[in-house]
C-alpha cells in the first residue's frame, strides 16, 4: 500500500476488484470493476457527450473513453470511442497504455488521511465479490447509472456503488468519490492554507464515514433510474 496509489499486476487481479488507471500525467484516474476473464465493467463519458462541468476539466475526461477507435478498433471490444454510460471493455482498453492500480476498502482513518490525494481508498468496507460482480452486471445490462458528470456522477462513484451499494440519503446522491472530494478540499485549502484541513474534509466526506450513507439494492437503484 503506497501513499500515492496501489499498483497491482494483472496476474494478481481477482474478480470483484475495484481497479483504476491514471490518465494525463496523473491528473485524472479512470475506475472500474474487474469481473474476470480479462474484462472490466466501467462507467464512461462517450465521445461528444457533455460532462456538465463547463470547466477545463472537460477536455481531460475524454481519457475515460477506451483508447481504441478510428481505423484501429480493438479486436476484442470493437470500436467503443462513441459509447457512453456503463460498458464492458478488455483490460488493455481500460488501462489505455497506463499502469493498473487497486482501490483499497476498509482502510483506517489514519491510512486514509496519509494518502497524498483522493481517489485511491475508502474507509467503507466492500461487499463479497459475487455481490459486487452481480451489481456491476445488472447496471451494465440496463446501462443504469445516469449521465456522466465529473463531480456528481463519475466512474469512481460507479465502482464504489458496485463494491458497497452505498448511496447518500433518500435521494440516492452520488458524487462522493475521492477525486471529487479532493477538488472540494483543494478549494478549502486555498482559503485556509491548511493541508490538514484538506485531509480532514476528504475524510469526513468519505462515504464510509457519513452518517447519511445507506445501502440500496441494485434493483431499487435501477427502478429509480428508469
Amino acid at each position: 500500500m503506497g501513499l500515492f496509489s496501489n499498483k497491482i499486476s494483472i496476474d494478481n487481479l481477482k474478480p470483484g476488484d475495484h481497479i483504476y488507471s491514471w490518465r494525463n500525467a496523473y491528473i485524472y484516474s479512470h475506475h472500474g470493476i474487474y469481473i474476470g476473464d480479462g474484462k472490466v465493467i466501467h462507467f464512461t463519458r462517450g465521445g461528444g457527450l457533455e460532462t456538465g462541468t463547463g470547466t477545463f476539466l472537460d477536455k481531460f475526461i475524454v481519457s475515460s473513453i477506451p483508447n481504441h477507435g478510428g481505423d484501429n478498433p480493438c479486436p476484442n471490444c470493437g470500436k467503443q470511442s462513441d459509447l457512453g454510460g456503463v460498458i464492458s471493455s478488455c483490460l488493455d482498453c481500460f488501462i489505455a497504455g497506463g499502469d493498473l492500480f487497486l482501490f483499497d476498502y476498509g482502510v483506517s482513518p489514519a491510512i486514509f488521511m496519509s494518502k497524498l490525494r483522493g481517489g485511491t481508498c475508502t474507509t467503507a468496507t466492500s461487499d463479497p465479490p459475487d455481490q459486487v460482480i452481480s451489481r456491476a452486471k445488472s447496471l451494465l445490462s440496463r446501462n443504469g447509472f445516469g449521465d456522466y458528470h465529473v463531480f456528481e456522477n463519475n466512474c469512481e462513484d460507479f465502482a464504489m456503488y458496485c463494491k458497497t451499494s452505498l448511496v447518500v440519503g433518500k435521494s440516492y446522491v452520488l458524487g462522493r468519490s475521492g477525486q471529487a472530494n479532493s477538488v472540494s478540499a483543494a478549494a478549502c485549502v486555498a482559503r485556509m492554507l491548511s493541508p490538514w484541513a484538506s485531509n480532514a474534509i476528504r475524510l469526513f466526506s468519505d462515504i464510509g464515514m457519513r452518517n447519511d450513507a445507506v445501502k440500496v439494492p441494485v434493483e431499487k437503484f435501477l427502478a429509480k433510474e428508469s
